[in-house]
């Protein structure tokens, strides 16, 4: 495993939090080849102060970590940071995978998937980021709004007001996609296949943890939606609305 701090910036850096070793000299030793620098930490609490000081395209985290569990690390990097984070876990039960998601989790992956899953879903997220970063090109970087909701495509930025808001490289994306349909409804299978990049089975209630994470951090309240109105059986719609916030 690769210990040293140096980094090569010609690679893409990805920090590896789990303390099965076995598994952490295969993961790098499958990445590495494809362009992919991965450091990898065995403890919980060295792999917070690891993924808070480095400048990382991805952190894959593990869930069971001695010193810190995996929960714990993503909820206190989500305080500072929008680093794509995938948990890695050796249990699929849903529940362990909403709580990720609520806490800001990119994407899951269970142990058990195969490597070429793995690497679809660690590009996918690297490339959202990348897009957020403006390090990719927006197929369209004209500023818009929707009523208070201020967008900013060329940085991948939203604001509401003059406050920004935190979000992650997911929930960016996909209030993107529902603000350039404000008014109309997007269904969980348009919104699936417009933010995921990928055409394998995915986890079917993603959208809806990603919706009640936006909410919470534009202070939404669904039963009285400002932003984001749910559609029962249908979806979700943003509301076009150009009222001043109160």
């Amino acid at each position: 495993m690769q210990s040293s701090h140096q980094t090569n910036p010609d690679r893409l850096q990805v920090l590896l939090i789990d303390d099965d070793t076995k598994l952490c000299r295969l993961i790098t030793g499958y990445l590495n080849p494809l362009g992919y620098e991965v450091h990898a930490v065995h403890n919980g609490l060295e792999g917070l102060e690891r993924a808070n000081r480095g400048e990382w395209h991805a952190v894959l985290l593990d869930m069971m970590l001695p010193g810190l569990n995996g929960f714990e690390i993503l909820k206190r990097l989500r305080q500072t940071s929008s680093v794509p984070v995938l948990m890695l876990t050796n249990r699929g039960e849903e529940t362990d995978r909403i709580v990720g998601l609520e806490l800001g989790a990119d994407d899951y992956i269970t142990k058990t998937c195969s490597s070429r899953e793995m690497l679809a879903r660690l590009r996918a997220v690297v490339r959202r980021s990348q897009r957020q970063a403006g390090q990719l090109v927006s197929e369209d970087l004209a500023d818009f709004r929707v009523g208070v909701l201020q967008f900013q495509p060329s940085a991948r930025t939203v604001a509401i007001g003059d406050q920004s808001v935190l979000l992650t490289p997911v929930e960016y994306d996909l209030l993107l996609s529902l603000a350039k349909s404000a008014g109309r409804i997007k269904s969980r299978e348009q919104l699936l296949e417009e933010i995921r990049e990928r055409n394998y089975e995915v986890f079917d209630r993603s959208i809806d943890v990603h919706i009640s994470a936006l909410r919470r951090k534009l202070g939404d309240d669904p039963k009285q939606p400002r932003f984001i109105r749910t559609v029962r059986t249908a979806g979700y719609c943003l509301i076009n609305s150009n009222t001043p916030n109160a």
